[in-house]
Parts: C-alpha cells; structure tokens; sequence
C-alpha cells in the first residue's frame, strides 16, 4: 500500500485507516463531498458553507495528481478531487469521521 500513495495539495495529508487512505486537511479532520455538486462547480454556498466549509485552494494553485483548484461563486478558489469539490464538517473533531453519510447527500472521500 505504502508504495501507491495518492499525490495531494499540500494543504491535504493523507492517512491509512483501517486499511485504507483517508484525506485530511491540516488539522486532521476528513474531507468529504457533497453529492448536489457538479463537476468541478460547488453548490454549497452561504448556510451550507458555514457547516461543510470548502477546503480553500491558495491563488497559486496547480493541478497535481487527481485534485485540482476550482473557482467558486465568489471567485475564490477550492480544491476538488476527481472533479468533486471538497469540504470540511464543523461537527469534526481531529481525528473523528462524523459527517460520512450526512442527510445521505455527504461522503468520506478516499482515493
């Protein structure tokens, strides 16, 4: 397994959990998707955003391996893996998974 590591933004780490890599952004919580979104087009905005925040792509960013930066609503940029945008639940402490299955619309990304 350690030999196929998934390339990711430096903003995102990634860890193996029960036998399998899991995202994480920085402070170790995971990232997830939203299943309303389209390709490489968030649609969790204003209320929605405040509770699943977008993992947020500095100016500079470039495409490195399957995640890429997209531009969002307000012109600022979010990372996206697999063309889905990606996000952080508030909910989250670090090291927890509490989000995966969400109203069945938010889903644990795993490469």
């Amino acid at each position: 397994m350690a030999n196929d590591v998934p390339l990711t933004p430096v903003e995102i780490s990634v860890f193996i959990e029960g036998g399998r890599y899991v995202f994480r952004i920085d402070d170790a919580r995971p990232i997830y998707s939203y299943d309303k979104d389209g390709r490489d087009q968030s649609k969790c905005d204003t209320a929605c955003a405040v509770t699943w925040q977008p993992v947020m792509a500095p100016s500079t960013a470039t495409t490195v391996g399957d995640w890429k930066a997209i531009e969002r609503a307000d012109r600022s940029r979010q990372w996206a893996y697999k063309g889905k945008p990606v996000y952080s639940y508030v909910r989250d402490q670090p090291g927890q998974i509490t989000g995966d299955g969400v109203d069945g619309l938010w889903h644990v990304v795993h490469p």
